[in-house]
């Protein structure tokens, strides 16, 4: 046998992970059709939007869809249409942490993918590649092979890989076109080797060889796992430091910059902040406990569970400082929050510190006010409803104001808190702001954004993440 040469490519999911990969694909790859289906026809209208108005915002990726699509790059509804046409699909859906059954809370919820991985078995007349592009718990491969081949129609091959995703929301455009590097796994018969030889080749078009890794398949699978693990675990760890810091006078930040020069470390992902969020972190590292609690291996995940308790922690931890400051109470008080998206240059709200923030400061029966330049109302919404199940929107709506400025939601307030590194809170005339809010007026710096002197100077009581409190 010798490698499938890769003519057409079917993406099943549309979401952060499928669309921004697969149409860099299609940039950088004009003589393969990429097709991204969903069944959202509403993602799917997004995706096609004349004023490129897409469901995802994430830098530069206006300008990789619209170099090539309805050239070489189409977004559909018609599943079964991609499935037949494509020689290589990737499943690329969503897998969240299950909220029910056996493994509630820390299991990865695979319903998603078993659906369509079926609907490839059913509808497929012809050999496909079909690979993970999901993050999935290790030996999932296993269980798509089990059924694509239980539900295989004669004389159709299925050979199954996995090439996990290693994207930066905020920076995934950049990660995609020059990336530390591309993992594909594959079994390692003759089959599983010639299939991952084929996806080699069309990462091969843009990435040096020497950054495409081939490793066995399960290998592949758990190395997505524990990377994200490795780097929630270095930020809980300076999280945990800025706590000590906190206490003892010591500056977060030049803990950070020193510990980051040791060339064995290095500096990266050591920035203290009020807590990571974001679709994979927390639900890998629980993941990889599930894991390990499966294989019996209980000391193993009781180490992994402490990066999210601490992460937790630091939240909460935050949150009681901003009432503590405020004379050991909120009540009634209108406290500002900048930002709700997880991290900067995303929409995206999973698992973001902020939600947490709104949802302690409303039980301390405080008023809140928040402004985040990309993330939709609706959204915000929907999310604080998830966070506090026991209130009704409409009784959220009273203690929550959402704003359409930094100006609007810092007017009258006691206290402003920086939960995402938006640029645009660097940049807010802070003068005009001391002079709408109540006063003495705080500012509390989740995110080691602002300058603490300039704000210092102008009045404000400035309290920061990691330094001790004034």
């Amino acid at each position: 046998m010798s490698p499938v040469k890769v003519q057409k490519i079917v993406c099943i999911g549309a979401g952060y992970v499928g669309g921004p990969t697969c149409a860099v694909i299609a940039q950088k790859c004009p003589d393969i059709v990429v097709t991204i289906v969903d069944l959202n026809e509403a993602r799917i209208n997004a995706w096609n939007d004349e004023e490129y108005r897409l469901p995802i915002y994430e830098p530069g990726l206006v300008d990789v869809v619209r170099s090539c699509r309805g050239k070489n790059l189409f977004f559909s509804t018609d599943v079964d249409k991609g499935i037949q046409e494509a020689d290589l699909i990737f499943v690329s859906v969503n897998t969240p942490t299950k909220k029910s059954g056996v493994g509630a809370g820390f299991a990865a919820d695979l319903n998603y993918v078993e659906l369509a991985t079926r609907r490839i078995a059913a509808v497929a007349t012809s050999n496909k590649i079909v690979v993970e592009k999901s993050t999935v718990p290790c030996r999932t491969a296993e269980s798509m092979r089990t059924i694509l081949e239980a539900n295989a129609k004669p004389n159709c091959r299925f050979d199954i890989l996995s090439n996990p995703e290693f994207l930066a929301e905020g920076t995934a455009i950049n990660d995609l076109h020059k990336p530390d590097r591309v993992l594909i796994g594959s079994l390692q018969s003759a089959e599983g080797l010639d299939a991952c030889q084929a996806l080699s080749s069309v990462y091969a078009h843009w990435v040096p060889r020497e950054r495409i890794l081939t490793v066995g398949l399960w290998s592949s699978e758990l190395s997505k796992l524990a990377a994200n693990a490795m780097l929630a675990q270095r930020i809980s760890s300076i999280n945990a430091l800025s706590a000590i810091c906190e206490a003892t006078g010591a500056n977060i930040d030049e803990v950070a910059n020193a510990v980051g020069y040791d060339s064995r470390i290095g500096p990266k992902f050591l920035k203290a902040s009020v807590g990571f969020g974001g679709s994979c972190f927390q639900k890998d590292i629980l993941n990889l406990v599930y894991l390990s609690e499966s294989l019996h291996l209980p000391e193993i995940a009781t180490y992994w569970r402490q990066v999210v308790e601490m992460n937790e922690h630091q939240k909460s931890r935050f949150a009681k400082r901003v009432v503590d400051t405020l004379f050991n109470t909120i009540t009634n008080k209108r406290i500002t929050v900048l930002g709700f998206a997880f991290k900067a240059d995303t929409g995206d709200t999973r698992e973001s510190a902020a939600i947490t923030l709104i949802r302690d400061f409303m039980k301390e029966k405080a008023n809140i006010s928040l402004y985040d330049p990309q993330v939709e109302e609706a959204q915000i919404w929907q999310d604080l409803a998830e966070a506090s199940p026991n209130l009704s929107l409409e009784n959220i709506k009273k203690q929550v104001k959402i704003c359409s400025s930094s100006l609007e939601a810092c007017k009258d307030a006691e206290a402003v808190v920086i939960a995402t590194e938006w640029k645009e809170f660097k940049e807010i005339d802070w003068e005009t702001v001391y002079q709408g809010m109540n006063k003495p007026a705080f500012v509390f710096d989740g995110r080691l954004l602002v300058d603490e002197d300039k704000l210092t100077k102008i009045g404000f009581k400035v309290i920061t993440i990691g330094r001790g409190s004034l």
